[in-house]
């Protein structure tokens, strides 16, 4: 079987879509599986040994200069990229109007979410066969689901297989040892965690004789990272890191703490022990989800943030501390 993916953005979303991977080889292990992806994520499916091509998509980039003559050039060479094969099911799980006419674009019948459970209704109207997936269930699982009735297979039961690896990465610069990664930085000023409990944890882990790694992705995040770093003496301010060398870096520390963004997943993904800070959304909808749920702690909650005690009693479960 030749099968597409359209699974394009956020990079939460992203990896909450890996598990379908395994899902669909255990069913049908000859399966060959592409998938679209925005530019910037690209490298979380190319991380996945059964992908076998990566399609990278630049949606968010052409909507910035959507009148320059490049820009066309480029959606062009996309178009003609995309349809170089044609596939036996294009599945789209990102239920969006512009990921339904991506899978529109490509060569084969389209499956995706129904009209009532699609995150854009009117994307249901471009699939050859839409599915109904009950709402209410964290993302892996709805993910899954989907996959399972667009394939024909029953709804999988065990734990999620993400199938990726951190990659080997020998960095410029040296990394502490026992160092704990902390994700700070997020989209939504909702989801920060307070500076203070931060502060507070740095020096906890300090007492334990483990540096904090403070790794950001914008001017605004570098300016957090530096303010957090300079009221702590266990504090490194990492330089800029892509995708595959933050991925390399969680694979080697002993534990992840983060809010509620793409990146915690990412370590959850890993296999790394994983303490995810929920403050404005809810981890029974997005909370991480591991192959080995031992290994991760989700805490907080919508509306309710959690404190430095809860933060390291997580930590002690995971035996980080």
């Amino acid at each position: 079987m030749q099968l597409l993916i359209v699974k394009t953005s956020s990079l939460g979303d992203v990896i909450h879509n890996l598990p379908v991977v395994a899902d669909m080889l255990a069913q049908s292990p000859g399966t060959e599986i592409d998938w679209v992806v925005e530019e910037d994520f690209a490298d979380i499916p190319a991380m996945h040994p059964r992908v076998r091509r990566v399609i990278p998509v630049g949606m968010r980039r052409w909507r910035r200069r959507l009148m320059a003559p490049a820009t066309w050039r480029d959606i062009a060479r996309f178009r003609r990229d995309l349809q170089t094969k044609t596939y036996d099911i294009v599945l789209d799980s990102q239920g969006l109007l512009k990921s339904a006419l991506l899978a529109r674009l490509a060569r084969g019948p389209t499956r995706g979410p129904g009209r009532t459970t699609a995150r854009e209704s009117l994307a249901a109207c471009f699939y050859d066969q839409a599915f109904h997936v009950a709402r209410g269930r964290h993302a892996v699982e709805r993910n899954r689901d989907l996959a399972a009735q667009a394939l024909g297979y029953p709804p999988p039961a065990g734990a999620p297989d993400y199938g990726i690896r951190a990659p080997e990465i020998t960095f410029p610069f040296s990394v502490p040892g026992k160092s704990i990664v902390g994700l700070h930085a997020t989209s939504r000023a909702s989801k920060r965690w307070p500076d203070a409990q931060w502060i507070e944890l740095g020096k906890k882990l300090a007492g334990r004789g483990m540096p904090l790694l403070l790794p950001w992705g914008s001017p605004d995040e570098q300016r957090h990272a530096q303010k957090l770093a300079r009221q702590l003496a266990n504090a490194v301010v990492l330089p800029r890191l892509g995708l595959r060398e933050l991925a390399a870096l969680m694979g080697r520390a002993p534990a992840v703490v983060g809010v509620d963004t793409g990146l915690v997943h990412l370590s959850a993904a890993l296999e790394r022990p994983t303490v995810a800070i929920f403050t404005d959304t809810s981890p029974t909808l997005t909370g991480v989800v591991a192959a080995r749920p031992e290994r991760v702690r989700n805490v907080g909650d919508s509306r309710r943030i959690p404190n430095v005690e809860s933060v390291w009693q997580a930590l002690t479960e995971l035996k980080v501390v």
